[in-house]
């Protein structure tokens, strides 16, 4: 879709063609003559400067609004620039206020290409099945109940349920799984996921707007929305340089009775463009982030991680892989093991469970052949169901056992250390898997960098596990620190009580984690789980890799620099700028001119936080850390 061109575009055009029309006809072609009694090289300058007016009238909304940001001294300088009859130097103040503001508008563009990518990945239409016939909708009119035809190689629509056929989707986009998933019967389906090459025919569970991939667009949507604290640090600088720019002119006109001086401190002193490099440096660190598989929610976090003392981190998930190993199964009499391990692997094949991908490992490894499912279903409250070879199979957790089938769960051995899910066949309980969740393999040597290389004083691991199970983890990655057996609310209370004193960055992946991940100064959501989790946080790293978090420190440090130089440094040359217009050696245009060229040098360096450096982290994996 084309996009309209902004007023902020427009304003830059009028006035750019009205500076070059100046030019032609007063030193070009020196056209003579009056319109009204302005000279005719004269009237372009002025209908730029009346386009301008709206720029101005929302800078004077500002002042009285007391927000004395430096963009107010534009509206000033060109105010100064019609009183004294300087149109060319006011219409170049209007040039720079409107150029830089479209500056902007197009560094937001240009760095939200992953938004964009996400918008052309989705179909416009669905493929709508009723009374025998398939009819193309739009993708707007799909209501829940609805069947619709996923073609092999096409993006699935909406969110539902496999009614008919088989195949395989590709989900890597929307979770970070590097994996094909089979797709039959009663498995659920994500909009957004790719198709393989057999068509399927699903029943639409939620409309457009309430599916899984819509929601990853809102997400990025309001990354773009978010104002970053580091621009009001912009407008605070302003509200300083605001008033000893003005005091500056004045002295400058006071002294030699020369009111062109006046306006030649204050063309100089004019940098609109120039605080823009703050916000194009944020955007620019937001993409760069993104290319990573990072989302920056809210754009602030980059300006805080830096100054983040204290790591919290959550344990399963974060520091562990998320993926645990099958490492007992307890069988009920008159069950052996490879029967009851061929029936789950077969029938989790078409769960998206932490446990499913375990199970079908040890299968695997177990040389088990996996068989054909059908009447899958995953109904809460019941767990995972489905029929193997003719005979019903139930996968499900001891709590949704006992609420369902107190008679089986009676059956169960006690609980012990780590994961465990239940198998039941032909409705009777067959068996316990336990496994346990190792710690990442660059767990250990992540955690002893942050303090040497990020300025972390304290690191702390905290879980809803047993103190034995959060201990073991801690011990094998270096936490001395240790919180167990919290529930959410003691986590959000904990987490409260430390930022108190220090600026806290806190990482986690479940909805237990979610109060905690608002609570701190930082909240990172790790890895494809909960969607109440990412909504909480102000990053989401949809790569689940420490890695990736040490890149995000790094980009949020880097993205501070490059700001305060754009910001700081152009702010020092328009003082010296000022100081020789004080002195009558910078007229106003040509003060206007050289005020252009710090604020394109301001820019071009903030546009360096986009361009990736050639590392993004400092610490190297050592294996050993975690044997």
């Amino acid at each position: 879709m084309i996009r309209p061109p902004s007023k902020e575009i427009v304003v830059a055009v009028v006035a750019l063609t009205a500076i070059g029309l100046h030019l032609l006809l007063r030193f070009g072609i020196g056209v003579e003559g009056t319109v009204f009694g302005v000279p005719w090289p004269t009237v372009p300058l002025l209908v730029a400067l009346a386009c301008g007016i709206p720029l101005v009238l929302d800078l004077a909304g500002r002042l009285i609004r007391f927000e004395f940001s430096s963009d107010l001294l534009a509206a000033l300088s060109i105010v100064t620039s019609v009183v004294l009859g300087e149109y060319l130097a006011g219409t170049i103040v209007v040039l720079m206020l409107s150029g830089g503001q479209a500056l902007e508008a197009y560094a937001v563009r240009r760095a939200s290409f992953a938004l964009e990518a996400l918008a052309k990945r989705m179909p416009t239409l669905a493929h709508h099945r009723q009374d025998g016939e398939v009819v193309d909708v739009p993708l707007a009119d799909v209501a829940v109940g609805d069947s619709l035809v996923v073609f092999p190689h096409e993006t699935c629509p909406v969110d539902g349920v496999v009614l008919e056929g088989r195949s395989t989707m590709n989900e890597s986009y929307l979770t970070g799984e590097p994996y094909l998933l089979p797709k039959a019967e009663g498995a659920s389906v994500l909009s957004g996921a790719v198709n393989g090459v057999g068509a399927l025919t699903i029943r639409a569970e939620k409309t457009a707007v309430d599916s899984r991939y819509a929601q990853i667009m809102e997400v990025m949507r309001e990354s773009e929305r978010r104002r970053p604290r580091l621009r009001r640090l912009a407008d605070q600088l302003g509200a300083f340089y605001t008033p000893l720019a003005i005091g500056v002119a004045l002295a400058a006109w006071a002294l030699s009775g020369d009111a062109s001086r006046f306006l030649g401190v204050l063309v100089v002193a004019t940098p609109c463009p120039l605080l823009i490099g703050i916000p194009v440096a944020i955007i620019g660190a937001v993409s760069l982030a993104a290319r990573r598989g990072i989302v920056v929610k809210d754009p602030a976090v980059l300006e805080k991680l830096d100054d983040c003392q204290v790591a919290v981190f959550d344990k399963t998930g974060t520091l562990t892989y998320g993926k645990p190993k099958l490492t007992e199964a307890v069988l009920a009499p008159g069950f052996g093991r490879d029967e009851v391990l061929t029936a789950v692997a077969s029938l989790e094949r078409y769960s998206r469970h932490p446990l499913a991908s375990a199970v079908i490992e040890a299968a695997e490894e177990a040389g088990l052949p996996l068989e054909e499912a059908v009447r899958v279903a995953e109904r809460p409250g019941e767990g995972l169901v489905g029929e193997i070879l003719g005979r019903s199979v139930r996968v499900t957790g001891r709590k949704k056992l006992a609420a369902t089938s107190p008679e089986a769960a009676a059956l169960l051995p006690p609980p012990a250390g780590g994961l465990e899910c239940v198998a039941l066949i032909d409705g009777r309980y067959a068996a316990t898997f336990r496994f346990l969740d190792e710690p990442r393999a660059e767990g250990g040597s992540f955690i002893s960098h942050l303090k040497p290389r990020h300025g972390f004083r304290r690191v702390l691991l905290v879980s809803g596990d047993r103190e034995s199970e959060a201990r073991r983890l801690a011990e094998k990655v270096g936490i001395d620190e240790v919180h167990a057996d919290c529930s959410p609310e003691q986590k959000l209370e904990l987490v409260r009580e430390i930022t108190r004193r220090a600026e806290t960055l806190f990482m986690g992946d479940g909805i237990n984690d979610a109060p905690a991940l608002t609570a701190a100064t930082v909240g990172i959501a790790f890895g494809p789980g909960s969607d109440v989790a990412a909504e909480a946080a102000g990053a989401v790293v949809l790569e689940s890799s420490l890695e990736r978090v040490d890149e995000l420190l790094h980009i949020g440090k880097r993205m501070r620099a490059i700001a305060l130089q754009s910001a700081v440094g152009g702010m020092a040359l328009s003082l010296i700028g000022m100081g020789v217009a004080a002195a009558g050696y910078l007229p106003p245009v040509a003060g206007a001119i050289s005020q252009e060229v710090i604020d394109v040098l301001a820019v071009l360096n903030a546009l360096r936080a986009s361009t990736p450096p050639r590392t993004l982290t400092d610490y190297e994996v050592n294996p050993a850390d975690v044997r």
